[in-house]
């Protein structure tokens, strides 16, 4: 949920507050706040049991990064130096799986793959896409290749007249009945 999402969340629920402290029901604050009847009866037991404060946002919800504010600078130096420098020799591109396992190697604790990509992006990294070109790269070849070899073995596009949007095949006009709808269409 983004930060404007959570506060108009907490915004909801203290307005929520006021009104259950007025007496009306959950249903009403629920029309009347444009949420769910479930969110306002949540809401109002934790009202109840706790007051305003009970309503009062704990932070964003999951679990807490695993790694301490040095460690993840440490991390970004070693995102920085590049796969080579940690054993990965075949290319230089960091990949989710590759930096879980560094994580593991350098700090000792389990990343599943896809906490490992939430932790690039939460660094300014994203996975998979090298942070510069190779210096092997021959531009001119390359070039030479999309021209030539690309051209000849890229398959040609279906016309825009044989597309449907159907998944069942197309009808012929002349095997619709006369009184059916569009049987008059060619």
């Amino acid at each position: 949920m983004t930060v404007a999402g959570r506060q108009r969340r907490e915004s909801a629920r203290m307005q929520a507050a006021e009104l259950f402290e007025q007496k009306i029901k959950p249903p009403e604050v629920a029309r009347r706040l444009r949420v769910s009847q479930k969110s306002a009866y949540q809401w109002h037991r934790l009202w109840r049991d706790g007051g305003a404060q009970a309503l009062t946002s704990r932070g964003p919800s999951g679990s807490r990064c695993r790694l301490s504010p040095r460690c993840l600078e440490k991390l970004a130096v070693y995102l920085e130096q590049g796969p080579a420098a940690h054993g990965w020799v075949e290319d230089q591109v960091w990949t989710a799986a590759r930096v879980a396992t560094l994580i593991g190697r350098k700090f000792h604790v389990s990343y599943s793959v896809s906490g490992a990509t939430r932790l690039m992006h939460r660094l300014g990294f994203s996975p998979q896409v090298p942070a510069r070109r190779v210096a092997e790269r021959d531009e001119q070849a390359v070039t030479a290749w999309k021209e030539a070899t690309w051209a000849e073995v890229k398959e040609p596009g279906r016309p825009a007249e044989a597309t449907s949007a159907s998944r069942m095949r197309q009808a012929s006009p002349a095997g619709r009945p006369g009184d059916a709808p569009g049987a008059d269409a060619e």
